[in-house]
């Protein structure tokens, strides 16, 4: 899928660097050339001599390199590149990026290139959560910027949190996914997937069997057709898929908040089971019994119905929005009920009563209902009801266009 295509490799100053060579000789064995470009900082981490060999080609550092210059070389070199790549991606780089300064090779290249730019951060969690870098991600993201990562999990520094830069395998997924020249390259896709989990007390929680499964097939699915896509995922049993922003929470109230945060998108497609229900008198300790015999009295509040409030959003609204359904009985009559009360363009129905082995399970048996009507398909694997909807998602985005 590489073979051919020119990347430029910006690698930043940050412990993450170390992973830079191994990633090289893995994008060079796929058939794509690397050219580094190493910031003051990142050559404290890894030397250009190694940078150099691994590419097998030299390692840029100086904007001032009178051999280059004499033919305005930084200019050239952002041009020829297919991708710019940035990793990992500190909070110094994003925030010259999204500045526009251009003070060093690598914030030239970045502000000259007419290419797309494809950034891994990593930084310490409280780096990455400070207003100012939240702010600065926000403006790369209206600028076009795509993102890999950061994902949560310890850090150099002792720490744990999100931060931590994506694996390199998932940085190439995210590569292949940027070079891919597919119907919905440019478009930005929010995707919600898995169960929500709402506290009882600290150690107990009300749950559904959701797997996030189809949820992540769609997720991977638009994201080869070269979407970008932001994934908003619950407490799944499947691993979320590479080469996406992952954003990963508990509650539903939390997926509300996560999906606000994500827009504005060109489609959501709501496949999360969202709970209907959270505790509101959810214990602060873990409740114990009292030997009377009675369970302790739950009182309850109904969660944020997110699928209705993207679809009803005054302003803004994604160009479509697709709802799911899982439905245990009049499975056509409830989904068509739903997809009018929420007003969202479709909805994916399936029956996932316990004897259709669905929820949980590899396959699926789905309605799509739209304006048209109802559109029937056979029983299929996950991954290729989700190869069908991407290319119906991306038929459609095409024909509003």
């Amino acid at each position: 899928m590489l073979n051919g295509k020119r990347i430029a490799l910006i690698i930043g100053g940050g412990i993450a660097a170390f992973k830079v060579p191994e990633m090289i000789r893995a994008l060079r064995a796929e058939g794509c050339a690397v050219t580094p470009i190493v910031t003051k900082a990142g050559a404290e981490f890894v030397t250009p001599l190694t940078l150099s060999v691994v590419a097998g080609e030299p390692a840029h550092q100086d904007l001032f390199d009178v051999s280059r210059e004499a033919e305005i070389g930084h200019i050239q070199m952002s041009r020829n590149a297919d991708l710019l790549v940035v990793v990992p991606a500190t909070a110094d780089l994003m925030a010259k990026m999204a500045q526009g300064l251009a003070n060093d090779l690598a914030s030239t290249l970045l502000l000259a290139t007419d290419k797309p730019v494809l950034i891994a951060p990593a930084m310490n969690v409280r780096m990455w959560d400070h207003p100012a870098t939240q702010r600065n991600i926000r403006q790369l993201q209206a600028d076009g910027v795509r993102f890999v990562g950061p994902v949560e999990g310890p850090m150099a520094c002792g720490e744990f949190g999100e931060g931590r830069m994506s694996d390199p395998a998932e940085i190439i997924a995210a590569i292949r996914a940027a070079l891919t020249e597919g119907p919905l390259s440019g478009r930005h896709i929010v995707v919600t997937s898995g169960p929500t989990h709402e506290p009882i007390d600290p150690v107990r929680y009300i749950a559904n069997r959701s797997s996030g499964a189809q949820g992540t097939a769609l997720a991977c699915a638009l994201r080869d057709l070269g979407a970008q896509i932001t994934f908003v995922t619950g407490p799944a049993s499947v691993p979320p898929p590479a080469g996406v922003k992952v954003v990963r929470v508990e509650t539903a109230r939390q997926m509300q908040t996560a999906v606000q945060e994500a827009l504005p998108a060109d489609a959501a497609v709501c496949a999360a089971a969202v709970a209907d229900w959270h505790v509101l008198n959810a214990g602060q300790q873990k409740m114990k019994k009292d030997g009377t015999g009675r369970a302790p009295a739950l009182e309850f509040g109904e969660n944020p119905d997110i699928l209705a409030q993207v679809s009803q959003m005054p302003e803004g609204r994604p160009a479509l929005v697709v709802g799911f359904a899982a439905e245990t009985e009049k499975v056509m009559e409830h989904a068509t009920v739903k997809r009018a009360r929420k007003g969202c363009d479709w909805i994916v129905a399936n029956d996932v009563s316990p004897a259709t082995g669905i929820m949980g399970g590899s396959e699926n048996a789905v309605t799509i209902i739209d304006a048209q009507g109802p559109e029937t398909w056979p029983r299929l694997a996950k991954e290729e009801v989700a190869r069908r909807l991407a290319q119906r998602i991306a038929s459609a985005l095409t024909t509003k266009e």
